[in-house]
């Protein structure tokens, strides 16, 4: 058996003796308590002999925890695989693909009968046939194949292309239509939630599960529980889900793998996107990496030739993308003083016509009021004497620290004794009163997760402006009428690996909301290579030049690194047999 223990040495199997009272529920998968070093552990019984090494009498197993083999033989490669490509330990990947027991949300599952799952025909490739090789890849999971396959989704436009819920739903189709279940991952439970319902109506009929940590250990477990015994073989949830147990598992999907909420947080730290990656070569299973942009991992698959970049002619291109303007030099100086205002005139100008029709939208990097304080005098940023953390404004206008929420009462300039403050950047809240003041009569909704109103997730079509932060954009009925990114060198120019490609993604995100006919217009010094790559709606491109970068300067994705700790003469001789085995070592 396999213990469930953080330490990483016991990684490892021992023997123990299963009584003749337990034989019969005490099978492979199943959770067990054990007496290990004089306490009682817990464990998963990862398989099951005859007979042992062991010298000595086996100690017995106490006692079963539940019946259920929640460790199904595929889940158990994956942990095994997992654990060897993140330098992990199985227990510890086990403890993320496991969600923890609820008793209750087990039996509930168990008494109720089994759902009779219907029986798919292949779909019509309506969506897919504006990408090239769609078509092929809906064939293939139909047949039982598992193409690898990215794809860079673009908006959906009426009797152009179709927005990229339909497409899962194609995709899932056809998995679906060889018996075979399908896995959807996104960012948070939200998003899982709002898939799973649209799923629900594009596959009536069809039970949809939505499996996420933030649903609370009675609903997750629940979930987890219908996945195991074959009452659904669909499931949408968020990273945590990569090990989900669904039945004879034909395709695995992942949406905007960019996101940083796919990386898991806890051991053995790995994306969502490498898990799927494992389990489609383990199960033989279908992977689709979809996204709105193109992150430089999925990129590196491609140039690898491991998966199968999905592209659409540029006429379809042309049609489907928004129009995106990044005004330069010799745009702001037509406008004269205004020109160099944080929005500018012309501007102005896109937003007041584009009211008259709808919703405008406004993507603000920052959230709160006045996030980041600088000394009046000398522009040094202020810190917190207390903790070194940065000085931020609130609305009321209190001035607090970022880092430990400590009031500040009286501040003094460490560089040349001023007690005055500036605001060096404006946050969202700031930005909704601003616009409110230039638009009077026009409502403003401010939508961020430190915003005063939350995260709003929809507004209806009629005109307002909606100040969002990136990634709390709400969706507006029939899109928006123009999009507007303000500040755009607060995301794309930080001194961070890959700063720019998070940038050019959440600004893709905010410009796929817009309706057809709309504007996107990018301010505030955006970086130019990224900002050229939203104009031309040229992901693949701006991904593939990333990536040519980091294979230069050997970093990752391009290239995999370890850093090796510990004693001197330890590490020399690792690095010697490294070397001998052809690493390169620094």
């Amino acid at each position: 058996m396999l213990l469930d223990t953080p330490v990483a040495h016991l990684d490892r199997l021992f023997d123990y003796l299963v009584p003749a009272a337990l034989d019969a529920s005490a099978q492979v998968g199943t959770r067990v308590a054990v007496r290990f070093g004089g306490q009682e552990t817990r464990g998963w019984i990862w398989e099951r002999g005859s007979t042992t090494t062991h010298p000595g009498t086996l100690t017995p197993v106490r006692r079963v925890v539940s019946d259920l083999p929640v460790v199904t033989p595929a889940t158990m490669r994956l942990a095994e695989a997992v654990a060897e490509r993140s330098a992990g330990s199985r227990p510890d990947v086990l403890r993320v693909a496991i969600p923890p027991r609820h008793a209750r949300a087990a039996a509930s599952v168990r008494e109720s009968p089994a759902p009779v799952l219907p029986q798919w025909r292949f779909p019509e490739a309506i969506g897919w046939g504006a990408y090239e090789g769609g078509e092929e890849m809906l064939r293939a999971l139909a047949d039982g194949g598992a193409p690898r396959s990215v794809v860079t989704v673009l908006p959906g436009r009426a009797g152009v292309t179709r927005p990229w819920p339909e497409l899962l739903a194609d995709a899932a189709r056809a998995a679906l239509s060889a018996g075979r279940g399908v896995l959807v991952l996104v960012a948070t439970a939200e998003m899982a939630e709002d898939l799973a319902s649209a799923l629900t109506e594009l596959l009536p009929d069809e039970p949809v599960v939505a499996l996420a940590a933030d649903h609370g250990p009675a609903r997750r477990y629940r979930a987890f529980t219908r996945l195991l015994l074959g009452q659904a073989r669909v499931v949408v949830g968020t990273r945590g889900a990569a090990f989900a147990p669904v039945p004879d598992l034909g395709l695995a999907v992942i949406w905007d793998d960019g996101d940083d909420r796919l990386d898991e947080r806890h051991a053995p730290y790995t994306h969502a996107r490498t898990v799927l990656a494992l389990r489609s070569s383990l199960e033989h299973c279908g992977l689709l990496i979809a996204s709105h942009a193109r992150s430089v991992e999925a990129q590196a698959y491609v140039e690898q030739g491991w998966a199968r970049e999905l592209r659409a002619p540029r006429p379809v291109l042309r049609a489907a993308a928004p129009r995106v303007e990044v005004p330069g030099a010799p745009e702001l100086e037509v406008e004269g003083a205004s020109g160099a205002a944080r929005i500018p005139s012309l501007a102005h100008r896109m937003v007041r016509r584009a009211l008259a029709a709808g919703p405008v939208l406004i993507q603000v990097p920052r959230s709160g009021y006045a996030p980041v304080l600088a000394c009046a005098r000398c522009r040094t940023a202020a810190r917190c004497q207390t903790c070194g953390g940065p000085l931020s404004l609130g609305r009321s206008g209190g001035i607090s620290c970022r880092w430990c929420a400590r009031g500040v009462a009286a501040w003094s300039c460490p560089e040349c004794g001023a007690t005055s403050l500036r605001m060096a950047s404006v946050g969202a809240v700031r930005t909704g009163e601003e616009l409110g003041r230039a638009f009077p009569g026009v409502p403003v909704v401010v939508s961020g997760a430190r915003a005063d109103h939350g995260v709003v997730a929809t507004v209806d079509d009629s005109p307002r402006l909606v100040v969002a932060t990136p990634g709390a954009e709400p969706h507006a009925e029939g899109g928006y009428r123009a999009v507007l990114i303000v500040d755009a060198s607060a995301l794309s120019t930080r001194p961070e690996l890959g700063a720019s490609s998070e940038a050019l993604r959440l600004w893709t995100n905010a410009a796929a909301l817009a309706r057809h006919s709309a504007r996107v217009m990018v301010l505030g010094g955006a970086e130019p290579v990224a900002a050229q790559a939203l104009v031309r709606w040229d992901h693949p491109g701006f991904a593939r030049r990333q990536l040519a970068e980091r294979a230069e300067l050997h970093l990752p994705p391009a290239w995999r690194t370890a850093r090796l700790d510990g004693a001197s003469q330890a590490v020399e001789s690792a690095l010697e047999e490294a070397r001998r085995a052809g690493f390169e070592t620094l």
